[in-house]
């Protein structure tokens, strides 16, 4: 059997938002047949933020070396001057972004639909998918 790409990701989210971060985090921690290492910096996890200049190049850092970039699409996107900042250093970066609708969501931000070389709803083998196709 071949042996698994492990696959450098960046879950670009809010931390006001996390609950839905952990679970994107574990359903790909259940996906079969699917490694990855997470770049993103979780609640839990924060890098050093003591200026916005050190946070910017904290998260520079972070992104510099991923396969994609993934955004939790809720409509809090709109509102995140870090998910923008985020996404504006993916594609400075030439990262592929996917967008992912939270679970039940209709509407979707216009600062992701206008990102995003792909969106995806919920689902884990749309989410896999999309990160083995477009992944670099």
């Amino acid at each position: 059997m071949p042996k698994l790409k492990t696959y450098r990701l960046f879950i670009s989210h809010a931390w006001s938002h996390n609950a839905e971060y952990y679970r994107l985090q574990k359903l790909l921690d259940e996906a079969a047949r699917f490694k990855f290492q997470n770049y993103s910096v979780p609640e839990h996890d924060p890098i050093d933020g003591s200026t916005t200049t050190a946070l910017k190049n904290q998260l520079l850092r972070q992104i510099r070396p991923v396969n994609i970039v993934l955004i939790l699409a809720g409509m809090y996107a709109n509102h995140s001057d870090w998910i923008q900042f985020e996404i504006d250093s993916a594609k400075n970066l030439n990262k592929p972004i996917i967008g992912i609708s939270p679970w039940g969501q209709r509407r979707k931000p216009l600062i992701v639909q206008d990102s995003v070389n792909e969106m995806v709803n919920w689902n884990t083998n749309s989410i896999v998918r999309a990160i083995r196709k477009r992944a670099i």
